[in-house]
């Protein structure tokens, strides 16, 4: 059995995906955690050094490395589902859930973070609110295509 879980920044993905890997006696793998241990960059670093391309090649990389995995939960970057195909690699490799969240619930979590996403960096309170507005309405396009969607605010299975 294999989870993917989905959703924008700050849904908790990590968080839910850590709670749900200990309950069934899985794995748990943050595809970003993963990305600076195998790359020694942080996430912020390495766009700021070599742009959103060439991570999302990377990370795109990744993901397809947890086709050969079982009895895991992979907890996904915000963007992951959204790029070269990969909501449909997730679909075939897994089961897809989708952290569902408000925008006003996102909000808060952005603001309220002490380690501010790389797409969220330098903008006021008006700007992060209107980037996740926008990038909500690009991406949830593929978040919705999870079989499995559930409150981010009080997720259960």
């Amino acid at each position: 059995m294999k989870y993917y879980l989905v959703g924008y920044m700050y849904s908790g993905k990590t968080t839910f995906g850590r709670r749900l890997a200990a309950e069934r006696g899985m794995e748990f793998l943050d595809l970003d955690r993963a990305f600076e241990e195998r790359y020694h960059y942080t996430v912020p670093r390495f766009f700021a050094q070599f742009g959103e391309t060439a991570f999302r090649k990377l990370e795109t990389q990744m993901l397809h490395d947890t086709a050969s995995l079982d009895n895991v939960v992979v907890a996904t970057g915000g963007g992951t589902p959204c790029h070269n195909g990969n909501m449909d690699f997730i679909l075939a490799n897994g089961t897809a859930i989708y952290l569902q969240m408000t925008v006003d619930s996102l909000l808060q979590r952005a603001l309220n973070s002490r380690n501010p996403r790389p797409l969220m960096q330098g903008l006021t309170h008006d700007e992060v609110r209107a980037k996740i507005e926008t990038q909500i309405k690009e991406r949830e396009v593929f978040y919705l295509r999870a079989p499995i969607v559930v409150d981010g605010l009080a997720p259960q299975l």
